[in-house]
């Protein structure tokens, strides 16, 4: 894989950049601290602003490293605040293959945001870092995750039983990729 980190990436809606220390408020507001939207993620939702600082300040230092993938996503008709967040969670070199994982909040749910962000960034990492195999999944009691994954032309490889976990508990997981010879 060619490592480079997070660039700015764009499309017509969004602009996917590198998160700041001055995200964090709109970070606990946006997405952070909803109990709906970290339902089926492996975090709970963050108690305080304070928190949503501590990460947003850990990501930032993590910016550093070549090997270090993760963006805020920001539509471009509400300035610089971000709405949610996307990023390689899991990587494999041996294989080149990266695992994605994503957030968004549900005030913008339902309008084609993260697939708009998962289809910018699997381009990136397919034409850029050259990754072989993008991977992502989700608990099967959320399938809108699942339908961002198809949108993007990610295959499903099938379900595994009490495989994963979340803030739901021991949970199944539906795997989707994509391969770049498949595109």
């Amino acid at each position: 894989m060619n490592h480079c980190g997070t660039q700015k990436l764009e499309t017509d809606r969004l602009i996917l950049r590198r998160f700041t220390h001055d995200d964090a408020e709109a970070m606990y507001k946006n997405w952070a601290s909803d109990e709906e939207v970290t339902k089926f993620l492996m975090w709970q939702p963050h108690s305080s602003p304070e928190v949503s600082q501590s990460i947003t300040d850990e990501w930032v230092n993590q910016y550093s490293d070549d090997k270090y993938y993760n963006w805020a996503i920001v539509l471009k008709e509400n300035g610089d605040e971000p709405i949610g967040g996307i990023g390689v969670v899991h990587m494999n070199e041996d294989i080149s293959m990266v695992h994605i994982g994503y957030c968004i909040g549900k005030a913008w749910w339902h309008q084609g945001i993260t697939s708009e962000a998962l289809k910018a960034v699997m381009d990136f990492l397919f034409d850029v870092v050259d990754v072989n195999r993008i991977e992502s999944r989700h608990d099967p009691r959320n399938p809108n995750s699942g339908k961002v994954m198809q949108k993007c032309g990610m295959k499903y490889e099938g379900t595994m039983r009490s495989a994963d976990w979340n803030n739901q508990g021991i949970c199944d997981a539906c795997y989707y990729a994509l391969l770049k010879s498949e595109r």
